[in-house]
């Protein structure tokens, strides 16, 4: 017997826009393909229950490669879709039991999600992370205030002042930080059609080096994109001297400028 089929849904386009067909989806054996109505065209492709079902679903999102293998496919077909089209992408695990409910969905949210595909068009999302080594943001902050005063009194005064050194240096570094940050996301907010703050990344999930003072998400129109790698270089030299490390990447699906439904 068959096993039943559900749908997983991967973005939205206008109808007619070229969107990838045969591309293996989250079910490797699946390929993705279209559901159209209202002048939109869902991608997506079929799953079958007994792995995406509620039931086995709750307990495979439990299991970090299974969600790691899936989510990296359904990334894939996303990217593919936006090098041929605007897209409205959608969630992991968006999944409809038929084609009907995916045709349902595009019906009731299709003044939302026009307005939405109308929003991106012409442009591309990239993040910018800026990273800093936290003792050379310290170093590049100053000499602590009191270096080379005399410690009365011994040992004991001795450690105090070289506590309050510790804290000052601390807190001019922090102070350097935010300044840092604040520049940088105020230079590319300024120049992007729009910009997202984002919290710093877990520096163990993503592996990055230093500090993360900046994760940002910044929507750029399509023509710009050369001038926005000249920006990021622009302001990585100008940072240089702070250990300061920009990283570009992109164009990613626009998740963070998806007009919410009011």
């Amino acid at each position: 017997m068959p096993d039943e089929l559900a749908i997983w849904a991967y973005c939205v386009a206008r109808a007619g826009d070229p969107l990838p067909e045969r591309l293996p989806g989250v079910a490797a054996e699946q390929p993705v393909g279209t559901i159209e109505h209202g002048g939109l065209a869902a991608l997506v492709s079929r799953v079958p229950l007994a792995e995406f079902g509620e039931q086995p679903l709750r307990r495979n999102l439990n299991e970090f490669e299974w969600l790691e293998r899936v989510a990296r496919r359904h990334e894939t077909v996303l990217e593919h879709a936006l090098e041929q089209a605007t897209i409205v992408p959608l969630r992991l695990c968006t999944i409809f039991g038929d084609e009907q409910g995916a045709r349902r969905m595009l019906e009731q949210q299709r003044e939302s999600l026009s307005a939405a595909l109308d929003a991106l068009a012409g442009h591309t999302e990239w993040a910018v992370k800026l990273l800093v080594d936290p003792a050379g943001l310290e170093a590049a902050a100053g000499e602590p205030e009191a270096a080379g005063e005399p410690a009365p009194g011994g040992s004991g005064a001795a450690y105090m002042l070289r506590r309050r050194d510790e804290r000052r240096a601390r807190d001019a570094a922090d102070r350097l930080a935010a300044e840092l940050a604040d520049d940088v996301h105020a230079q590319l907010r300024d120049w992007a059609s729009a910009a997202v703050l984002n919290p710093p990344q877990n520096r163990e999930l993503s592996g990055h080096e230093g500090d993360m003072l900046l994760n940002g998400a910044y929507l750029v129109e399509t023509a710009k994109v050369a001038q926005l790698h000249e920006l990021v270089a622009e302001l990585q030299e100008r940072h240089r001297r702070l250990g300061a490390r920009l990283e570009l990447s992109g164009p990613l699906p626009p998740y963070n400028f998806v007009p919410r439904p009011a």
